[in-house]
């Protein structure tokens, strides 16, 4: 058997090709206002979750099981109609359209953007519904560091999970890829929680999505400290990231802070519990800038990725 061409771990010119095509379709068009496919997605996971789930939280074995086997039964069909769509005559358009309708770059600037503007109006009310719109903590009763600092580490979250973990795994695996993870860490976010609900239905949920976030979050880290404030983003990461409870979240938490010059975490109300979180970043607290300023790292990421990938793709064509 001959040896594994290392070209072949490269990005190829095709993959590429569609990787910028689905980048400015998502930056023109935005999400689908009407019937977007994760909305869908979602109300089947409300379903099949009511249907499985046994208790709450159940028995620790048997709704850990009965998880995997909602995360089966609604990711492993969709990938498989992925992977079939890519393999046809037009699989390079199909694709372009898998990587645009699983992408949120345009989304995440437009709900960025509209709690940025609601504080400069001094309309802290509708920052506060609006940043609602963006994080799953209570918002009702933030103050305007409080509704920055929430929009700001929903910026940089987001960044890995609706942009540079997409790009990841659409330039290594193509549209079935992108939607493949899209999908991972949509669930994620329903079933992911540690509350009595959902302590050991989603358990897979939350498993599986660490297991396919442990390169993106990464290399999203890198991203951030490589494009902000680059030694105090490689500080935070290495002395704060361990004290943050999710193995990916910690990472991408405390490089874009670093890199943003700004202080995050901390309290955080989340279904009527106030939850002390551990602070990461450094330097000023939240402010409209930062939010601003985040919004910027994560665009400035998304094209110094497609960049690198095409420079990528071009050694890898004449290897």
């Amino acid at each position: 058997m001959p040896p594994l061409s290392p070209s072949l771990l490269l990005p190829q010119l095709p993959h590429v090709a569609a990787a910028l095509a689905g980048t400015f379709l998502d930056r023109w068009l935005g999400e689908p206002r009407r019937f977007h496919p994760l909305v869908g997605f979602g109300r089947c996971a409300d379903w099949v979750e009511s249907t499985l789930r046994s208790g709450a939280p159940g028995h620790p074995l048997g709704n850990r099981l009965l998880g995997l086997a909602g995360w089966l039964l609604l990711v492993l069909p969709l990938a498989a109609l992925a992977i079939w769509l890519g393999h046809q005559a037009w699989g390079w358009i199909a694709d372009v359209v898998m990587l645009y309708l699983a992408l949120g770059a345009r989304s995440l600037s437009q709900h960025g953007e509209r709690v940025a503007a609601d504080l400069v109006a001094n309309d802290l009310e509708s920052a506060r519904i609006h940043v609602g719109w963006m994080v799953s903590r209570d918002t009702s009763a933030l103050d305007e560091e409080g509704v920055s600092r929430a929009a700001v580490e929903s910026i940089l979250e987001n960044g890995n999970d609706a942009v540079f973990g997409t790009l990841f795994w659409f330039l290594l695996a193509g549209g079935a890829g992108a939607v493949m993870f899209r999908l991972a860490n949509t669930l994620d976010a329903m079933w992911g929680y540690r509350d009595d609900r959902r302590l050991y239905f989603g358990w897979a949920a939350a498993r599986i999505d660490d297991l396919l976030n442990l390169i993106p979050a990464r290399l999203t880290a890198l991203t951030y400290a490589a494009l902000g404030n680059t030694s105090t983003a490689f500080s935070c990461w290495r002395q704060q990231a361990a004290s943050w409870s999710s193995p990916n979240a910690g990472p991408v938490l405390a490089a874009g802070a670093g890199a943003l010059a700004v202080q995050l975490g901390g309290p955080a109300m989340y279904h009527g519990l106030m939850e002390q979180r551990p602070k990461v970043g450094a330097g000023d607290t939240a402010s409209i800038g930062h939010i601003r300023a985040a919004l910027a790292l994560v665009a400035r990421g998304q094209w110094l990725w497609l960049a690198c990938a095409g420079l990528l793709a071009v050694v890898a064509s004449h290897a």
